[in-house]
């Protein structure tokens, strides 16, 4: 259960305004090829049109946040926006059940074999699972300080904030799987709905 932010990007000429989703793609097809260890960020920034290891090295830190750090600040600004624009009368999880159906819906269907090679890329790699793992927390971290804007006690927000993204992680590794026909949007729906009866249940 380790979501991350999926990019689908068609190919396109060298210095055209989408090099950064063009390396991940490079990257990830090269970790699916011959393993996260054995590429360099040279052959990422080859693969993604002849590009130099300046050029990656503009967009990414290192090989590792290629696959998240684009992810990472559209997702927390994703969910901050509308927990900003929910409605006053909304409670704590209801303001969050509408941020991680706001953040599924942005993962369509066509995107779903890119996701399902990303989760076993993920999953064989343990410096990637750590990464993913932090920018799990950083997520919930962006959600519940957005849930504090708006008036609710920090306990009350960071618990509301872990239930809607346990249930968007649970559902996105439903999803992923190619086998999977349900949309994202709805898997995070039940998930969640499942999840808060299994808190209530707990009296």
């Amino acid at each position: 259960m380790l979501p991350s932010h999926i990019i689908y990007p068609v190919p396109v000429a060298r210095w055209e305004p989408n090099t950064k989703e063009r390396l991940v793609r490079a990257a990830l097809d090269l970790f699916t090829e011959q393993g996260y260890e054995a590429t360099t960020v040279a052959e990422i920034a080859e693969r993604a049109g002849g590009l130099s290891k300046m050029t990656f090295f503009r967009h990414f830190p290192d090989k590792r946040e290629v696959l998240f750090a684009a992810g990472q600040e559209v997702h927390s600004q994703i969910l901050a926006t509308a927990i900003a624009a929910a409605p006053e009368t909304a409670t704590p999880l209801q303001v969050v059940a509408l941020a991680v159906d706001a953040l599924s819906a942005t993962f369509t269907d066509d995107r779903r074999e890119f996701a399902a090679r990303l989760r076993t890329v993920v999953a064989a790699q343990r410096e990637l699972q750590e990464r993913a793992a932090s920018k799990h927390l950083a997520l919930a971290a962006a959600a519940t300080e957005a849930l504090q804007k708006r008036g609710v006690p920090e306990l009350t927000a960071s618990l509301a904030v872990e239930l809607g993204i346990r249930a968007f992680d649970r559902a996105f590794d439903q999803w992923a799987d190619p086998a999977c026909r349900q949309s994202l949007a709805d898997l995070t729906r039940r998930w969640l709905a499942e999840l808060q009866a299994a808190n209530a249940a707990l009296g």
